[in-house]
């Protein structure tokens, strides 16, 4: 029997998404999905400049723009070098706040609601919001602040680090942001590459049980930093100290009870308490208008193969990217609360708070996804009527581990919408969403990365969703396959790439004025494409019309057994179904002129790697994809190495089997787990 869609909209759902009403604006409401997206492919310059006025950013595009495209895309075919809008003046947080001052909103809704893991809830309105911005954006002014200079944020995922963000860059000030679990040379490979003038941290944070102290490190970051000029700490574990919302006091207390800052006396800055930096008497936001280009946020890579490289984003292009995905491949809007599991050092915390712009409500959380207990998120998500929930692959299948069954034991009623990303979502994963969470809902896998703070591929509420696969293409983005030969191809795998300009391509990479880190990072394969890293494989069903995705991992971890190119993802997806099997990492060992899959893999606490259980792997792996598959060691280990972010680094693992050395260790979450992996007598044989 032919393979069937784990769910579809309904016409009446599909009537009233947003990717609808978009299609109605533009005319093109006859058009299916695959005919729209090539559309905007094919006729960029209408495509974005009316994305830009459906979504009414600020300023609103005059007739003059439509009627000459060249306003909206110069150099159109140069990969880089294309500039969109060249001639428009905007300012990014003007748009997020824009609601604030809108007559038909209710500016005392909920823009921000702050949970952690202790328990602590607060929320914080837009119109409050929008005075503590202002009162921020103020006292930066006084520091000397202006346009171009770095704002920087060593801090967990509280509201003090949105109103900082949106404060930065109200007036041109280029933000960035590190979770405060980065060690000492993370941070410092980090921000000491872009040299800011003022760093916003927390006296702490709580993660899995504890209460973990950032001072102590933060006397060794700024040592580090001549550049800086202020230093403002945000008393969060001693929050009696600070009144930015909720049910604190609006009262300021003696800071006999905050943090002690005197660890900071004599330093070439200035160290203040948030609540005695912020100044009450603004009222009012002046917003810098500045170049569509303009600079707005530095990101970073993951930085495991040394140095991480500093993308450089524009305004202007993450602005209306981020309006795309949310408001139409999300299907985000006014009335809706969305939730993203992330930290403030991954690029999902950018694009969540970008949906501010939509006058929804933000549901920020810090702390262990799993402490108290593996149901803390379906908890607040019930509490707080989460519609659309963000989070990872892997906390998807850690939950199907740990017999979480929301829908039996919570009131998912508001959610419509569950989205996942970090790493290719399983199949048994979509099966897991659909049986055990809630059956009526968009389960979007979707991926892109820091390199375009967005997605290639990703969600459609207007489409169906199939076991295993992104749904579709984004629109505007002209994605392809390519074969190792650079042809075009479907229905096999190959190389992502995207093969025209898009509006929230890097502006560059920091300190590179001459482009060759860039253009070595993406355009060194097929010069004028660019080259993402994914190897995937654009799919199609006889029943639709649009071709949808399937991620196999990462390039550079891509497996070549014989010279068969396999993606990590496939063996992932076979062994973790095995009982047993908490997680696994897959790399390739040099071996006899080939090269061999070794198998790392992590059991459930009381489990022992014995014959049996390595010949079930290694059966299930052989019967569901072939036998290049199967790997030739299956190894136990206590814990796999990953980025602060969560990802396994499967080139970090493989380094050290070869004995070759891991570059930045201070890049990884867990450095110590790399120990593992050393001189296993295992691999010797």
């Amino acid at each position: 029997m032919a393979q069937q869609p784990l769910w579809q909209p309904s016409e009446t759902q599909r009537q009233q998404t947003q990717m609808s009403a978009f299609m109605r604006f533009v005319g093109k409401q006859d058009l299916d999905y695959q005919q729209l997206w090539q559309w905007s492919v094919d006729q960029p310059e209408q495509f974005w400049s009316q994305l830009w006025s459906f979504a009414e950013l600020v300023p609103a595009l005059n007739d003059q723009t439509f009627n000459h495209p060249e306003k909206v895309l110069e150099n159109s075919g140069q990969m880089p070098g294309a500039r969109w809008f060249p001639d428009l003046k905007m300012n990014f947080a003007e748009n997020l706040l824009k609601r604030c001052r809108d007559d038909d909103f209710d500016a005392s809704k909920a823009a921000l609601v702050f949970r952690d893991e202790a328990g602590n809830r607060s929320s914080l309105s837009y119109i409050d919001l929008y005075f503590q911005v202002a009162q921020l954006a103020a006292s930066f002014k006084a520091s000397g602040v202006q346009a171009g200079d770095r704002v920087v944020g060593f801090m967990p995922n509280v509201p003090e680090t949105v109103v900082a963000m949106l404060a930065a860059t109200s007036m041109g000030a280029i933000w960035s942001s590190c979770s405060p679990d980065f060690g000492l040379q993370g941070v410092l490979d980090r921000f000491g590459q872009i040299e800011p003038k003022v760093l916003i941290t927390t006296d702490g944070y709580y993660y899995g049980g504890k209460t973990l102290d950032s001072l102590s490190k933060v006397e060794r970051i700024v040592e580090h930093l001549p550049s800086l000029q202020q230093l403002v700490v945000v008393n969060y574990i001693n929050k009696q100290a600070d009144s930015l919302f909720g049910e604190a006091s609006d009262s300021k207390i003696s800071n006999s009870k905050a943090a002690d800052l005197s660890a900071f006396d004599g330093q070439n800055f200035k160290t203040t308490h948030w609540v005695d930096y912020l100044d009450e008497r603004a009222t009012a936001i002046i917003y810098e208008q500045l170049p569509f280009d303009h600079p707005l946020y530095v990101m970073y890579s993951s930085g495991t193969t040394g140095v991480p490289k500093c993308m450089v984003h524009s305004a202007g292009g993450t602005l209306i990217q981020h309006a795309k995905e949310l408001m139409l491949h999300t299907d985000l809007k006014q009335d809706d609360t969305i939730f993203y599991y992330t930290t403030c050092g991954w690029m999902m915390w950018n694009w969540l708070v970008s949906s501010l712009m939509t006058g929804a409500t933000l549901v920020l959380f810090d702390g262990s996804p799993f402490h108290p207990g593996s149901e803390v998120l379906w908890d607040m998500a019930a509490q707080e009527g989460v519609s659309i929930f963000g989070t990872s692959a892997k906390y998807i299948a850690a939950l199907e581990k740990a017999g979480v069954k929301p829908a039996q034991s919570h009131d998912v009623s508001a959610l419509k919408a569950i989205l996942s990303t970090g790493s290719p979502l399983a199949h048994e994963s979509f099966d897991y969403v659909y049986r055990e969470i809630k059956s009526d809902l968009c389960l979007s896998s979707i991926s892109g990365g820091t390199d375009i703070i967005s997605c290639f591929v990703l969600g459609n509420p207007n489409l169906p969703v199939w076991r295993g696969e992104l749904q579709c293409v984004g629109l505007g983005m002209a994605v392809s396959i390519y074969d190792e030969s650079g042809t075009s191809v479907q229905d096999q795998k190959g190389e992502l790439v995207c093969e025209k300009v898009f509006p929230s391509m890097p502006v560059g990479f920091w300190n590179d004025a001459d482009g060759k880190k860039f253009h070595k990072a993406y355009f060194a394969s097929w010069p004028g494409v660019w080259a993402h890293g994914d190897y995937g494989e654009l799919v199609h069903h006889d029943q639709q019309a649009h071709l949808g995705m399937i991620i196999h991992g990462r390039s550079d971890a891509v497996l070549n057994p014989g010279g068969v190119r396999i993606g990590t993802a496939e063996i992932y997806r076979q062994v973790e179904q095995v009982d047993g099997v908490v997680e696994s990492i897959a790399v390739g060992q040099h071996w006899h002129d080939d090269v061999r899959v070794v198998l790392f893999v992590v059991l459930a606490e009381g489990r022992t790697l014995d014959d049996a259980l390595i010949n079930e792997i290694r059966t299930t792996i052989r019967k569901n994809t072939t036998p290049r598959h199967v790997p030739a060691k299956v190894i136990q280990v206590a814990d796999i190495p990953r980025t602060i972010s969560g990802k396994i680094v499967e080139l970090a693992v493989r380094n050290v089997i070869h004995g070759e050395p891991v570059k930045n260790t201070d890049a990884l979450k867990n450095p110590e787990a790399l120990a593992l992996f050393k001189d296993l007598e295992e691999l010797k044989v």
